[in-house]
């Protein structure tokens, strides 16, 4: 099956990459002048005169992770060190020679700050360097025929190339100051030239992390049947995706088509792989956590975004310099220069230029491609810092009347996929609130969540596109009955995953139901319990009294189901003039003692009607007749200017007034 994949073509504003805005300058390479960078500390050296001395051109350079001790490479039998203090050199060097007479040093790579690790064509060797007796101690030999290495600082991954085609690949790991030897793998190449030679060098090798996983990206290209052919190589490049597995060999588990071949550069970006294409001047961007193509252990896939292109980019030329040479104040840069040397995880380096820079991810653009909602928030929700641009899509896609070309069923996965998201941190904040571990959590409840990169929750449904969108809708039906469908949907969607729906969502749809006068739908959302019992919901059935009568009774039926609702009712059936039935409510559920007298009195007394007064004053006479012996009211009750009303009313004596709607008791 033919996977689809979005292209972008590059427009003035529609650019998804781009260089770092500040770029990092240093003296550019020139014929008395080498450059050398290291990705361990993310430095660049600028050697001079090629760093030749009686001992020899520099070869390679670098800094222990602490700044402490530089290891400078200026032969292919040793490598010499200095102590630094405070970015100063002490000025004795001291050095670490390779074992045997035969051996050549391939390269070296600083794995912590004392440990050292020593390529060669013979094998791995391990050092820890004591700075301040100036020697190196030995720590583990391993025994390999080398052709070329690569070194992932971020996870302690170390690769060795071996063989005559360079497809065996030695992984090392390096873990608790020890460097641990992992099941070796082999690159298949279909057709091996012949006679046998090097086909897989260093350049086209990427060990990475992508989503905690420790993976290995191989760049095939296509190869030529005979080194000295004349004839175009045919075909396309491709990216195998190697997973190194806990307790089990790599496999092969992603195969990344690419619709180009020829020179190609890999940069790793907040997950994505980036793969750069010199010829075209474009980019193209893979995501292995989105679905492809699947034969049941490797998954194909196509890019997600083709054919992007970096945002051009301008130098700024000092202002002396402009106006001697009469040239302008900025000067564009060439993109996907031949000069450009990429690094990883995301780093870029023009040489001759003298500039580096880290390539960045500029998500606004994908604000209007909305045209596969589904997979554009597979991929915003991998993303870090993608929030804004979420909510701008969603925004989009919510919009009345814009979204009307938008299906309801689409729209709800995409509620699906952000509920998800949703569900999975809530269970994350339960499990820290009850401090269960991680592995006894999903047990227990079946969970398998991970922290999410993105949450969109209702409170952001709300404020940023329901509130907006009903301040500002048309008049008529239409955008109310919208309304309906979509919110609808979304607690669909909210109940599905087992989250709570909040007040303000129920809200929305109920005013909606009011507005379209669809009285009875909104009658068997609460008859049937489909609404969570609150407050706030109580209280906005009350304020539709008006317009639609038995909504009254609906509230005071939920505010009876709501166990910490009780002075709420007593406060409305008093606003009603019910001054008798919310005392008789009050009775039943308040401590009798509790209750205030004055309140009810002065309710009685409002409400014009002698009969009621009566009954109110005479309930509280016997309470205090029972609760103090005496039918008198307390001088801190307040209730003196009661006292006088009922014997201007009934004077002392008992009333010869029938009370049908009397209180006793009881």
């Amino acid at each position: 099956m033919e996977m689809s994949h979005t292209t972008i073509e590059a427009t003035e504003t529609n650019f998804l990459l781009q260089l770092s805005q500040t770029a990092i300058h240093f003296e550019p390479v020139t014929k008395i002048t080498n450059v050398f960078y290291d990705e361990v500390t993310r430095q660049v050296f600028t050697v001079r005169s090629g760093g030749a001395t009686d001992k020899g051109a520099v070869q390679s350079i670098k800094f222990s992770p602490d700044q402490q001790i530089l290891a400078i490479q200026r032969t292919s039998k040793s490598v010499e060190f200095q102590n630094f203090s405070n970015q100063v050199p002490d000025g004795v060097e001291y050095s670490q020679p390779c074992r045997g007479s035969s051996t050549i040093i391939i390269g070296f790579v600083w794995v912590s700050n004392t440990d050292f690790i020593l390529v060669t064509n013979q094998g791995i060797e391990h050092y820890q360097v004591i700075s301040d007796k100036r020697y190196l101690r030995a720590v583990k030999n391993h025994s390999i025929q080398g052709n070329w290495f690569v070194y992932c600082p971020l996870s302690g991954l170390l690769l060795v190339s071996s063989g005559p085609l360079g497809t065996s690949l030695q992984p090392y790991l390096f873990k608790n100051h020890q460097l641990l030897r992992l099941t070796k793998f082999e690159v298949d190449f279909p057709n091996p030239p012949q006679p046998a030679r090097l086909c897989l060098v260093e350049r086209d090798v990427t060990p990475t992390v992508l989503y905690n996983k420790m993976m290995v990206l191989v760049l095939k290209h296509p190869i030529k049947p005979n080194p000295t052919s004349s004839r175009e190589v045919t075909g396309k490049s491709e990216i195998v995706v190697y997973t190194l597995c806990k307790d089990s060999p790599p496999r092969k588990t992603h195969i990344l088509q690419l619709e180009t071949s020829g020179k190609l550069a890999v940069s790793i970006l907040d997950n994505l792989i980036v793969v750069h294409h010199q010829a075209s001047k474009t980019s193209s961007v893979f995501d292995i956590n989105l679905t492809g193509e699947s034969d049941g252990r490797v998954v194909t896939l196509h890019p997600f975004l083709a054919s992007v292109t970096i945002r051009p980019y301008f130098l700024n030329i000092p202002a002396s310099a402009a106006m001697l040479n009469h040239e302008p104040s900025k000067m564009s840069c060439e993109l996907y220069s031949p000069n450009w040397v990429f690094f990883q995880p995301n780093i870029i380096i023009d040489a001759l230029l003298g500039c580096l820079w880290s390539l960045e991810l500029v998500l606004t653009p994908l604000i209007d491609m909305a045209e596969n909602p589904c997979e554009l928030f597979d991929f915003l929700l991998q993303r870090t810092d993608a929030k804004p641009t979420a909510m701008a899509v969603l925004s989009r896609l919510m919009c009345f009347p814009h979204s009307l070309s938008v299906d309801l069923p689409v729209l709800g996965r995409v509620f699906d996929k952000l509920n998800e998201a949703y569900r999975n941190q809530l269970d994350i904040e339960i499990q820290s609130q009850i401090a269960m571990p991680a592995g006894a959590f999903q047990l227990a409840t079946g969970s398998t969540s991970r922290r999410p990169n993105m949450v969109i929750d209702q409170t952001n449904i709300y404020s940023r596109i329901l509130s907006p969108m009903i301040e500002n809708k048309p008049a008529g039906e239409a955008c109310d009955r919208f309304i309906v469908a979509i919110v609808s949907e979304y607690i669909r969607s909210l109940v599905q995953y087992h989250i709570p729906v909040q007040h303000f969502i129920y809200e929305v749809l109920i005013e909606a139901f009011a507005r379209l006068g669809q009285f009875y739908q909104l009658h068997q959302l609460f008859q049937y319990h489909a609404v969570a019992d609150s407050k706030p919901l109580a209280c906005l059935l009350l304020s539709l009294e008006s317009v639609y009568p038995a909504a009254y009774q609906l509230a005071i039926d939920m505010l009876k189901r709501i166990s910490n609702a009780n002075e709420e009712i007593v406060e409305i059936l008093l606003s009603k003039n019910k001054v008798l039935s919310a005392l008789r409510f009050a009775r039943d559920v308040i401590p009798i003692e509790s209750i205030s007298a004055r309140k009810f009195l002065e309710a009685a007394q409002n409400s014009q009607d002698p009969s009621v007064f009566y009954g109110v004053y005479q309930y509280f006479q016997q309470r205090n007749q029972r609760a103090r012996g005496s039918p008198a009211f307390l001088k801190g009750e307040h209730c003196e200017v009661y006292s006088r009303h009922f014997k201007l009313l009934f004077g002392d004596g008992d009333s010869n007034i029938s009370l049908s709607d009397s209180l006793t008791m009881g």
